[in-house]
Order: C-alpha cells, then structure tokens, then sequence
C-alpha cells in the first residue's frame, strides 16, 4: 500500500478516537486500555510507520509524524485514564476544544497532509 493511502486511512483511523474517548468519557469504561492505548507501535499506521525502510525514518516528515504519533498516542491514553477512573469532569476537559489532545490531534493531521502532499 502506497504511503498516500496509508496515510489516508491512518487520518481516518485517528479521528476516530475522539468519538472512542467520547463513547469511554460516557460510558467510564472502554474497551481499550490506558497501557494498550499509550502504545504507538501497535496500532496499524503505527506498525506501518515503524516498517518503512531505516532511509525513511531520517526524512523530516516521518520524524514529525512519529513524534507527533507518539504524542498522540500518551494523550489519548491519558484522557482514557481519566475517563475509566470516573474522573468525567476532567476527561472531558482533556477532550475539549484547545486541550492538548485536540491540538495534539489536529497537529498529526497536518503533518500526515503535509507528508501526503509531498509523497
């Protein structure tokens, strides 16, 4: 699969995870897990990231996807966290407009555009 299309799926997948801590902020429980969700190797993008060619990871996109990626990743582990101790009030907070997870979020969404545009 082309890094486009990969790409593609992974802004996808990653939107996703606001309406999944949502439904957890919600619900005070998921079925993922804080360690799990930490995890930024785990998930698919995450494993294709890590499996592109030693070359690519040098590149300047990759690298700020990756960091980004894995900052990405300890947020929304973080707002889990919170939302499966009953700390609603707070999870949501972590999930507003302005939060780190929403700028964190918004910022991995560029830099995956950016990299796309340049592929």
């Amino acid at each position: 699969m082309s890094n486009v299309e990969q790409i593609n799926k992974a802004v996808a997948a990653h939107g996703m995870w606001k309406a999944r801590l949502r439904q957890a902020i919600d619900a005070g429980k998921s079925d993922f897990t804080p360690a799990g969700v930490s995890v930024d190797n785990q998930c698919e993008f995450g494993k294709w990231l890590y499996s592109l060619p030693a070359g690519e990871h040098q590149g300047s996109n990759w690298q700020k996807v990756h960091d980004l990626h894995a900052k990405f990743h300890r947020e929304a582990s973080r707002v889990l966290g919170l939302a499966v101790s009953g700390k609603k009030a707070e999870a949501d907070e972590g999930l507003a407009t302005g939060s780190p997870f929403a700028k964190i979020s918004l910022e991995l969404t560029g830099a995956m555009i950016e990299w796309k545009k340049a592929s």
